[in-house]
């Protein structure tokens, strides 16, 4: 198998230190190999500022793998990175940029298996100029500045104790509405089914549908939008052949048996999703983007600036999203492309 494309992140945080100490554990972490997309000079500075004695080599995708036992292959930009721990500077988005154009550029010619994402400090890229909302829109753009084609990406946060997707992700809970659509729904549930059974290898896979509304909507007397949108949304996903059933009381969703009785939550909006997981995984669980023609995996945490630099953070998240992006590009089945 390709070794894995790790990009930068957001240079002043976590993911330069996370890179260096989980390669530093390869052998004890039994991590699959991958390099990092950054400026090999700001890597070694790094890992000095850590304390850390690591071989750094410069290499290619194609060299990475048999590098990787005994040096932490970085792959070079063509960007110099000044920033230092928990203080982002003007070299700190474009190399961010840069890192995760290449890292996808990698995958799609097949010099790598797949994408794992650093996180980026949003803040950050939008004071430089980005004009995405975030990584998963980015990735779409990327996609189609290659192929010429469409693709809708969906963000789901996967644990062994729960999977869950939000429809609706960064907006105010006032817009939701405006949103929410049974079209939305139905797409998303498409994406989500066709990746389980593709990705993931689930034979059948089992959706559970949130309702928007307390007690999903309660036949109309808390809200009409659960049967209005939800409803005819889940009975299409049925008709199309997915085992599919709500709108649910999400209240109740979560709990040990309700969990074991599907493979993937659909929610409505953000805090509806990611409250859950966080509860019951907040350490490592991954967040995946489906519906690439790639796998892409990202740990489910942020920059944490006021750690970096330190030695102190957590490579949980990341070591669950190295394994689960090796785990997943063995599949053999692609996520077909849409179309323009």
């Amino acid at each position: 198998m390709q070794p894995l494309a790790l990009t930068l992140g957001e240079p002043a945080g976590i993911g330069p230190d996370l890179a260096l100490a989980i390669w530093r554990r390869r052998a004890e972490l039994d991590i699959p190999p991958f390099y990092i997309v950054a400026d090999p000079d700001f890597i070694g500075r790094r890992a000095g500022q850590l304390g850390l004695d690591i071989s750094i080599s410069i290499a290619t995708p194609q060299s990475a793998a048999a590098k990787f036992r005994s040096a932490l292959p970085v792959v070079p930009l063509d960007i110099a990175v000044s920033a230092e721990p928990g203080r982002p500077d003007r070299s700190s988005a474009p190399a961010a940029v840069a890192s995760i154009r290449r890292a996808v550029a990698d995958v799609m010619a097949g010099s790598a298996a797949a994408v794992v994402t650093n996180p980026v400090a949003k803040n950050v890229l939008y004071h430089w100029g980005f004009a995405e909302p975030g990584h998963t829109e980015f990735l779409a753009t990327l996609v189609r500045e290659a192929t010429g084609k469409w693709v809708r990406p969906v963000m789901m946060l996967w644990s062994p104790e729960l999977a869950v997707v939000p429809v609706t992700i960064h907006l105010p809970l006032k817009d939701i509405f405006k949103q929410l659509s049974s079209e939305l729904v139905v797409e998303t549930g498409r994406i989500v089914a066709h990746d389980l059974a593709a990705r993931f290898l689930i034979a059948n896979p089992r959706l559970a549908i949130a309702g928007l509304n307390p007690h999903a909507g309660e036949e109309g007397t808390l809200g009409d939008e659960d049967r209005a949108i939800v409803a005819p949304a889940v009975a299409q996903l049925v008709a199309d052949g997915i085992d599919a059933r709500g709108p649910l009381p999400a209240d109740s969703m979560f709990h040990p048996q309700a969990r074991a009785s599907y493979d993937a939550a659909l929610c409505m909006y953000h805090d509806q999703a990611l409250i859950p997981i966080k509860t019951l995984a907040f350490d490592h669980a991954v967040n995946v983007t489906l519906g690439l023609p790639f796998v892409r995996t990202s740990p489910d945490h942020g920059t944490a600036f006021d750690i970096a630099g330190t030695g102190s953070a957590d490579p949980t998240s990341l070591v669950a999203a190295l394994n689960l992006a090796a785990r997943l590009a063995k599949a053999v089945s692609p996520v077909p492309l849409g179309t323009s």
